[in-house]
């Protein structure tokens, strides 16, 4: 019987690493590519042919040659989100309805579960997480406390399964005394992206994807966010309601770990950070505005600034050990072409005066120690080739996968599809 394979790409820092142009670049090894977790706060970003795209819940691989793409049941769905998503790819000429399945168990992020979110923010004050606003942390809640409403209850008897968990969210948020709201034009256009749902293969995923294995065929998952803001593994609780690690392909997939090969590891040449929560390297000085500046960290999705710093390899060794990594992709390299130093973070120094190269259970405390590299002072970023590195920018490289203690295979020196160099060493 012939085996298709399991590879996963995922964030190994805070999100925003740049997942959505590696899937893109890699697609074409790959049979299907399949969405595991997150939502419609998850932003990826693709460049090329002089155009910009911008994904929120279709898998990054939709546009590379007619391949199927896979929403599984781990990922929450905004119907009129991903209505809106979906008529502006068609827009451009690509063909969706033929070539994008949607899980029947993921579940529908309503209007109320988005005015849940700001009524939950707002209740907490200052303590606020810094959410998007677009009801993904409600939305896991219900899933988890067994009372989601999911893809396949607009097949049946929908609009009482609705009515009844609308009335359900309006009593939490008079509960939390949340009045400044009106979902009337929402919910009208939300009705209308469910209508719009039912024009897509809604499929039961699990069976689909492993049919699709044993004839041989292989698989890409496709991560959201980061490692860090994993629910159980991250800055708890400063992260996102789904497991965003390597074991949440098998849960929003119905995979068996033993079908899991390759795990690449997208992470950038310095780091990045939406919302609140902690950052050690995070830098507020000049260097920290430079970065933010040259590598555009505005979020695709909420235009935030995106809090800016060093690479932080402690952060990292640990993302690599809870998910197996075992190639890394490093993005925004050309972001640093013109610093005379560049910086990473070896070790952290806690209040005791102690140094740990184990990332602890509480970040706060955590001081970064730096090792310092002389900057390559290079534009990379028409390079075609790793034999063009300068030397420096080659010990930088060196180091960090000595580090790690696993290899760097992809390095992206711009945006472009194009500006993707594949390692040979």
């Amino acid at each position: 019987m012939n085996k298709g394979k399991v590879d996963v790409l995922l964030g190994l820092q805070w999100g925003d690493e740049g997942k959505g142009k590696v899937v893109d670049v890699l697609t074409p090894k790959y049979d299907i590519i399949a969405r595991f977790q997150g939502g419609p706060n998850a932003g990826h970003t693709l460049e090329f042919e002089g155009q910009k795209y911008v994904l929120r819940s279709i898998p990054s691989g939709i546009f590379q040659g007619g391949k199927v793409n896979i929403i599984g049941n781990g990922v929450v769905l905004a119907p009129d989100l991903f209505m809106n998503e979906a008529k502006d790819l068609e827009k451009s000429g690509h063909d969706l309805k033929g070539r994008l399945h949607i899980s029947k168990k993921a579940h529908l992020i309503m209007p109320t579960h988005r005015v849940l979110d700001a009524a939950i923010e707002a209740s907490k004050g200052k303590n606020k997480v810094g959410t998007t606003g677009k009801g993904i942390g409600p939305t896991y809640t219900d899933k988890v406390s067994r009372s989601g409403l999911r893809v396949g209850d607009i097949l049946d008897n929908f609009q009482e399964k609705y009515e009844a968990h609308k009335a359900a969210h309006l009593k939490q948020i008079a509960a939390l005394g949340y009045t400044d709201f009106d979902i009337t034009e929402v919910e009208k256009v939300w009705m209308e992206g469910v209508e719009y749902l039912k024009q897509f293969q809604i499929v039961d995923s699990e069976h689909e994807i492993n049919k699709i294995l044993r004839s041989g065929k292989d698989i890409l998952c496709e991560g959201a966010q980061g490692t860090m803001l994993d629910v159980d593994f991250g800055s708890y609780p400063f992260v996102t309601s789904s497991n965003t690690i390597c074991a949440g392909a098998c849960i929003g997939l119905g995979i068996g770990p033993n079908r899991i090969g390759n795990v690449y590891g997208i992470m950038k040449a310095y780091c990045t950070r939406v919302g609140a929560g902690p950052f050690p390297t995070e830098l507020f000085d000049e260097t920290g505005a430079k970065i933010r500046d040259l590598g555009h960290e505005y979020g695709a999705v909420t235009g935030r600034e995106r809090r800016c710093g060093w690479c932080d390899l402690v952060q990292l060794k640990y993302s690599i050990m809870i998910n197996g990594v075992t190639e890394l992709i490093m993005m925004k390299s050309d972001v640093l072409d013109g610093f005379p130093v560049v910086k990473a973070c070896v070790a952290y120094e806690l209040p005791d005066g102690t140094q740990t190269t184990d990332l602890p259970y509480e970040l706060y405390d955590a001081k970064p120690v730096y090792k310092e590299f002389k900057g390559w002072n290079t534009d990379m970023t028409k390079f075609t080739s790793e034999d063009q590195f300068p030397q420096e920018f080659n010990d930088y490289v060196k180091f960090l996968e000595e580090y790690l203690e696993t290899p760097i295979r992809i390095i992206s020196i711009g945006p472009d599809r194009a500006q993707t160099i594949v390692r040979n060493k």
